[in-house]
């Protein structure tokens, strides 16, 4: 579990609208976040109906489509 050493910013009625965290913690949870992406796309592809193509292949595709 990713520990977090969070700093809240409040408005003058005390309410939260922010919080601060370290860069560190910044740059984890991005790379959480980046990893969790790729994992769905992963996921979703398994579960696609689309026919597998070589990657060679998909390279093309998306070269002549720029």
């Amino acid at each position: 579990m990713l520990k977090l050493k969070e700093r809240f910013m409040t408005d003058n009625n005390g309410r939260r609208i922010g919080v601060f965290i370290g860069i560190s913690s910044y740059r984890r949870i991005i790379r959480n976040l980046e990893e969790l992406e790729s994992i769905r796309a992963f996921d979703e592809a398994k579960l696609s109906k689309d026919k597998p193509i070589p990657i060679k292949q998909a390279i093309k595709e998306i070269e002549r489509g720029r």
